[in-house]
């Protein structure tokens, strides 16, 4: 069996909906058998893909986010931002923005911040007068932000998978997804001009004051998980530990998580464990056959004859990343390019920090574009809207996005002055 018809295979499992994993597996293991390759070591490569410290931090962090949406501080969250910004015009854009990077620092997956803020943001904005393209837009490219922030899901998957530390990933990507988040203020700020029918709510020192103490206990998880990596206290997988553990804690105190939901939880974060494990242990194995058959070097020389110049490779990845990002997951993104392009990079004299971020942050967007956008999927059935709906109201955020991308290719430095200073 050829390498061609291998990804012509893949490709075709694709387009018929096959799940990734699946997708990557099938014809991997059909190019092991007619290439004299015993399933013996295929099971050893999806073994060995799979057992890596730094990869435990990611089932952790995947817990931490499920008791916290089960917790019910995204409510809390909600409430103390709209109370604060109510009387701004498009307050609920910025409360949409504002709630995801406090959600952020707990949840790490778009996924899991769009399906708890959706439910409450979608219907509220529109109550209040609030097209349902912005309410599904802003929703949708605010989420984006959990992925990039820190503790990222995504960037302890390529942490783990370049060698480089997870806490200076995690450093270096605060400031993008600070960005971002400005970015995306920028956006509502010119929408909500030309839209006459938002509704405001008053202003009140109480209300700020009562809703602000239900959330000054919540705020103290990304303090004790990112002051204890970037501190030295902490590594990724304990402070992920310590997190869920302060996070149950906090649901048992309010009274939000009792023990007869811990099943649910606990399922939960199960199957989105092992729905990321089983697609970075397929990638895994397709990219050992990509290895085989010398992908990397193939690639590695045409791009060296292509150009000498770091930036436009890095412009390369920038389109490579949004192209595979409309067709696959971004942890197979990652599990299929990085080993291919870290080595490149390297000869462009590229920090693979920065590499990171830019790949993360590419990928990230593809979460709302057709035809795989998980994102798009989980607003469609909050809101019940077609998928045209999500992905035009999404399209102007996308603006900010892209402009950030090509910040971090022009000005990679920018983005490593905090774990510099940080001394990781």
């Amino acid at each position: 069996m050829s390498l061609l018809v291998l990804c012509l295979l893949i490709t075709l499992l694709l387009v018929i909906r096959v799940p990734i994993a699946f997708a990557f597996i099938g014809p991997s293991l059909l190019y092991l058998l007619t290439n004299d390759q015993s399933l013996g070591l295929a099971l050893r490569l999806v073994a060995q893909s799979t057992a890596s410290f730094p990869l435990l931090a990611v089932p952790l962090f995947i817990l931490l986010g499920c008791l916290a949406n089960h917790a019910g501080i995204a409510d809390r969250l909600f409430d103390f931002a709209l109370a604060l910004l109510g009387r701004v015009r498009g307050s609920l854009g910025y409360v949409s923005v504002g709630v995801s990077v406090g959600f952020s620092w707990m949840s790490g997956s778009a996924v899991a911040d769009a399906a708890a803020l959706g439910k409450l943001q979608i219907p509220a904005m529109l109550r209040s007068g609030y097209s349902k393209k912005f309410a599904l837009g802003v929703t949708g490219a605010a989420s984006l932000i959990a992925p990039v922030m820190p503790p990222s899901i995504p960037a302890v998957i390529y942490a783990g998978l370049a060698a480089v530390s997870t806490g200076a990933l995690f450093a270096a990507s605060v400031v993008p997804a600070l960005l971002m988040a400005l970015g995306l203020c920028i956006v509502v700020f010119f929408w909500v001009r030309r839209d006459p029918n938002i509704q405001r709510t008053e202003f009140s020192w109480p209300r700020v004051w009562e809703t602000g103490k239900r959330v000054i206990a919540p705020l103290g998880a990304p303090v004790v998980i990112l002051g204890g990596i970037l501190g030295g206290f902490f590594t990724p997988t304990e402070a992920a530990a310590v997190g869920a553990a302060y996070m149950l804690i906090l649901g048992f105190v309010y009274r939000t998580l009792r023990l007869r939901d811990m099943p649910k939880v606990l399922t939960e974060a199960v199957l989105t464990t092992g729905a990321i494990m089983l697609i970075v242990a397929s990638a895994n194995l397709l990219g050992y056959i990509f290895a085989r058959e010398q992908v990397p070097q193939h690639i590695s020389t045409w791009v060296l004859d292509f150009t000498d110049d770091a930036t436009v490779f890095l412009l390369l990845v920038l389109l490579l990343s949004l192209v595979l990002g409309t067709a696959l997951d971004a942890i197979a993104v990652l599990t299929l390019t990085v080993p291919i392009l870290l080595p490149i990079s390297a000869a462009y004299g590229v920090d693979p920090i920065a590499l990171g971020v830019l790949m993360i942050l590419s990928q990230m967007i593809g979460l709302l574009t057709p035809p795989v956008g998980t994102v798009t999927f989980v607003l469609q059935a909050i809101a019940k809207a077609r998928m045209a709906e999500v992905f035009w109201g999404s399209l102007p955020f996308m603006i900010p996005l892209l402009a950030l991308c090509f910040a971090i290719i022009f000005w990679p430095d920018a983005i490593l002055y905090l774990p510099k200073e940080l001394g990781l």
